[in-house]
């Protein structure tokens, strides 16, 4: 799953620097007057529409592909909870064991 969190996080990141770039070119081009700020406005709120867009699919195909690859949805606590419960049990089983071992060997001396 680490590999699949970094690479949706690089993705991330390469959509939040790429808004900010066009954000701020859309801001100089205003400035110096190429387009009217209505336009610059117009352009922006596009963007950003396409954007949300863009990561929505992106965001359906990652969860698509991770239930065919069987990656499970659960986030860090729901898993650690349940390694927790694993490990308590493997040690109740352990306990047990060594517990029952111990009177097998006593019974047989």
């Amino acid at each position: 799953m680490d590999p699949l969190k970094k690479f949706l996080y690089a993705g991330v990141d390469l959509v939040a620097d790429t808004s900010e770039k066009f954000t701020k070119t859309v801001h100089e081009l205003v400035d110096k007057g190429k387009i009217s700020s209505t336009e610059g406005k117009k352009l922006v709120d596009e963007w950003i529409e396409k954007a949300d867009t863009a990561k929505d699919e992106f965001e359906q195909r990652v969860k698509e592909l991770s239930q065919k690859v069987g990656v499970s949805e659960r986030n860090d606590e729901e898993q650690l909870e349940q390694l927790r419960k694993k490990v308590a049990d493997l040690e109740a089983k352990l306990g047990k064991g060594a517990t029952s071992s111990k009177k097998e060997k006593a019974a047989a001396a």
